[in-house]
């Protein structure tokens, strides 16, 4: 019963905050609500756009999750979406020749493992070096990005050599669509059968269980026999797998190249993602879904309105700062049993 009354709470709360943002930023709420749903689920290209921008936040967020329940503040998620995209583009300047099936799967595998990679990069650097994994996570996404920009200016360049962009996938090796009228792809059931696994992992598996206890108490995983250190840099090197298959899906679904805007902030845009859903795997297939809604349905408003789009930034944080208060007060709810050891 709790649950429900938390669930509904949060929902209120989330629309509430919508609904005060329209209303500092002077639109009609009406209409600008109206406008809103209709963007995101007023039709099939509606919610097709909604699902589309649910998946890169969902994947993103996941990692996330697994960062900072082993208490690893990955704020790099941009970063490692960006090198994945680089890896898989690499594999295909590399082997354009594989076959076009086994060249889509083998872009997705390369470009997790470029993620894994570069975020494990920054866990070894907080262990072995004593360097935040918050510092040197924001930096390595300013490499990432410079990267970006000398790959598509110079080895990964397109063969005609006229624009900073890589060669295009063969349509072939991209990931399935369901309608030519929409960008909707595969790329969905990817992103929400990953948070299952994720969500099976975390809670069902010995490594999972590792995670969720160094996070939480890192003296009791120690006296336990688990080495803290190598418990974090796994969950960096997932965290960053995950990103970085953001950044593969992203590649092969809807770019089928890159160029210096391959990115959209979705690494950023996950840490939102992932503290609305409660740090918890499950809970971010609802978050990412609001977020991709409101990226989709505030899309289309600013068709209409000057400050339409732009306030998508200002209704994600009050978004992330409800929901916290609204746990907060929860928790503050909960009845203390005290056994009668402590009450003596």
């Amino acid at each position: 019963m709790n649950s429900v009354v938390r669930f509904v709470a949060v929902a209120l709360g989330l629309l509430l905050t919508l609904c005060l943002t329209l209303v500092i930023f002077g639109l009609p709420l009406g209409p600008s609500l109206s406008r809103i749903a209709t963007g995101a689920f007023g039709s099939e290209a509606g919610i097709a756009r909604s699902l589309v921008r649910m998946t890169p936040l969902l994947l993103a967020g996941l990692g996330m999750v697994l960062a900072w329940r082993a208490g690893m503040y990955n704020i790099g998620g941009e970063g490692q979406f960006i090198v994945g995209g680089l890896t898989g583009a690499t594999l295909y300047k590399l082997a354009p020749g594989l076959p076009p099936a086994l060249l889509g799967i083998s872009i997705l595998v390369v470009s997790a493992v470029g993620g894994a990679l570069y975020a494990a990069l920054a866990g070894w650097l907080q262990i072995s070096r004593g360097v935040q994994v918050v510092i040197s996570t924001i930096l390595l996404n300013f490499i990432a990005l410079h990267l970006l920009d000398y790959c598509v200016n110079g080895p990964l360049r397109e063969q005609a050599g006229q624009n900073p962009l890589t060669d295009r996938l063969p349509d072939l090796a991209m990931l399935a669509k369901f309608s030519v009228r929409t960008d909707l792809h595969a790329g969905i059931f990817l992103a929400i059968i990953t948070a299952l696994l994720v969500f099976g992992f975390l809670f069902f598996t010995s490594p999972g269980f590792k995670i969720r206890l160094v996070g939480e108490n890192q003296r009791a995983a120690r006296a336990n026999g688990i080495s803290p250190e190598r418990v974090q840099i796994l969950a960096m090197a997932l965290s960053g797998a995950l990103c970085g298959l953001a950044g593969g899906v992203e590649y092969t679904a809807l770019a089928g190249q890159l160029g210096r805007s391959f990115s959209e902030n979705w690494g950023f845009l996950a840490i939102p993602v992932a503290l609305l859903g409660g740090l918890h795997p499950l809970g971010l297939i609802p978050s990412s879904l609001y977020f991709g809604a409101l990226l989709a349905g505030t899309d289309y408003l600013s068709r209409f309105s000057v400050g339409g789009k732009s306030i998508i930034y200002l209704i994600q944080g009050a978004a992330v700062l409800v929901f916290m208060g609204l746990q907060r007060w929860f928790d503050q709810k909960q009845p203390v049993v005290l056994d009668e050891e402590a009450r003596t």
